[in-house]
């Protein structure tokens, strides 16, 4: 028993609250559409969540490639582009994705509720609230940002080239390009994949085929306001369409 005490006040010890960490100035802020602050002794993210129920742009990329144009995952290469919106579920934020591929267009909210009921969403990711600060949750964003989110293990095994996995002993928040803007925040993670390569390209390619490491790139954008028309689409152009089904 007084052993189980004493790692609990170990634990309340070595994990201060976000509260103390910005009180001692252990964080480095940054100040934009989202206000975010890094932990370097931790290498952590906080994230200020101060818009809940919100609709915003998701964007992933990658800010460094692999080097193959065979394998196709390049350096600026865009990934999913997402509307999505954080949710409060208990203790936890979720960052939800809406179904924007069926849609009730009508001021009628039980139809709406219909559609929203029929058709599944999806929950990109669950963040255990860190605190609750004046009507403000902070959240830890590292893990979000250290997810293999382009999906470039799915895409080196789809290519034969081997099977890989994040190896977080090997990664970590990058810096360089992680910004906050008035109508934007930007993030960066160097991500280290470790597996056992099997295809000549990635061999051809990568000092150590065993570990490739790249950086992935994270957009959170502002979505335009009531005033944004869209261009009317031009079936002869056959490209930039939108379509649903209402």
């Amino acid at each position: 028993m007084k052993k189980h005490l004493l790692y609990l006040i170990l634990v309340v010890i070595a994990s201060p609250s976000f509260s103390q960490v910005l009180k001692d100035k252990k964080v480095q802020a940054y100040k934009g559409f989202f206000n975010f602050y890094y932990e370097e002794k931790q290498d952590k993210i906080y994230l200020e969540v101060d818009k809940i129920d919100f609709e915003f742009l998701y964007v992933n990329s990658l800010a460094s490639g692999v080097g193959s144009n065979d394998i196709g995952l390049d350096r600026g290469q865009l990934g999913a582009r997402r509307i999505v919106k954080f949710i409060k579920a208990g203790n936890k934020l979720l960052l939800v994705q809406p179904n924007q591929d069926f849609r009730a267009i009508t001021d009628n909210a039980p139809e709406k509720r219909s559609i929203e009921q029929a058709f599944a969403q999806s929950v990109l990711f669950g963040f255990k609230i860190e605190e609750a600060i004046d009507g403000k949750y902070i959240i830890d964003l590292a893990p979000f940002l250290l997810e293999d989110a382009h999906g470039v293990a799915k895409r080196l095994k789809a290519q034969n080239e081997g099977t890989y996995k994040v190896d977080l002993s090997k990664s970590a928040l990058s810096l360089e390009r992680t910004k906050a803007f008035p109508k934007n925040v930007e993030f960066e993670s160097l991500l280290t994949f470790d597996g056992d390569a099997k295809g000549r390209n990635i061999r051809s390619v990568t000092p150590t085929s065993s570990l490739l490491s790249v950086i992935q790139h994270h957009s959170f954008i502002e979505l335009p306001d009531d005033n944004y028309k869209p261009r009317e689409f031009d079936p002869r152009s056959g490209a930039i369409s939108i379509s649903y089904h209402y």
